[in-house]
């Protein structure tokens, strides 16, 4: 009888593990289902106006996106912020984006977002060969490997108002989050396929060259920016924020990797630009 109970046991807590799946989704498109707040709604008129522009199937589909993002994630105000509906709405509503046209879960790896009045210090200690040195930088976002992001909300509230500015810290940061699922963020997000990786490094090694040349020739009008051509990681970055902000540009600039970035997220927000 001992070992009948054990053998139950052990088949129920083996049932329960094998259906966690499933019960995290029926959960997630439980509360996405719920009634958008109407105050939630005010929020995005006023503070990311770009929700407007997006179709009403994504505009619905962002809305619950944004519902699962604020029941799953923890927002944390610091240096003194107080963190307010506008915060995490405005936060959540441009971290959804990249989740718009491809089911990818909700950022698995993240627990929490830190969010800053403003811009914020970060003191690092760096290995410089031998020797050491403390190195001090001033960051309007930061994306960590162990399940937070860092934002200034001062950035994140005026790049939200400015949907065609090309600037986005939160989908930079976000980017990132979605570089560094499964490893070290190095400009390559999981990819489904040998050859879809084959193609993302061609493509993105090309593009990367290009903007190098152009910078290195003083092409002002070069869309790419000096950052993003610091690292690999801060390349897809950057070019995602590009994407989401200034996709027309982007497109022209660099065609083929407009192309893999809309692939890549499902969507075309050039249909969205005014």
């Amino acid at each position: 009888m001992g070992m009948l109970v054990l053998a139950l046991v052990a088949l129920l807590l083996c049932g329960w593990w094998i259906s966690q799946p499933w019960r995290l989704a029926w959960r997630r498109a439980r509360i996405a289902r719920r009634p958008f707040p109407a105050a939630w709604r005010a929020i995005l008129r006023r503070r990311v106006p770009l929700v407007q522009r997006l179709p009403v199937d994504l505009q619905l589909r962002l809305k619950g996106l944004i519902q699962v993002f604020l029941a799953e994630k923890s927002i944390v105000g610091c240096a003194g912020l107080t963190v307010t509906d506008e915060v995490r709405v405005t936060i959540a509503a441009q971290a959804c984006l990249p989740l718009l046209g491809r089911p990818r879960g909700f950022y698995p790896e993240l627990s929490s977002v830190l969010v800053y009045p403003g811009a914020f210090v970060v003191d690092r200690l760096q290995q410089d060969g031998l020797l050491q040195r403390h190195d001090r930088r001033v960051l309007t976002g930061e994306s960590w490997s162990g399940g937070q992001v860092v934002l200034s909300w001062d950035h994140v509230r005026e790049e939200a108002g400015q949907p065609d500015g090309g600037s986005n810290v939160v989908v930079h940061e976000f980017a990132h989050q979605l570089d560094q699922a499964g490893g070290a963020a190095n400009g390559a997000p999981w990819l489904p396929g040998a050859w879809w990786r084959r193609r993302w490094s061609q493509v993105w090694n090309q593009a990367y060259a290009q903007a190098s040349a152009r910078r290195a020739q003083g092409d002002e009008g070069e869309l790419m920016g000096d950052y993003a051509l610091s690292a690999p990681a801060e390349f897809f970055a950057v070019a995602s924020e590009r994407f989401f902000g200034a996709s027309t540009e982007l497109a022209r600039q660099y065609p083929a990797l407009h192309a893999e970035l809309r692939r890549y997220y499902g969507v075309d927000p050039r249909l969205w630009q005014a």
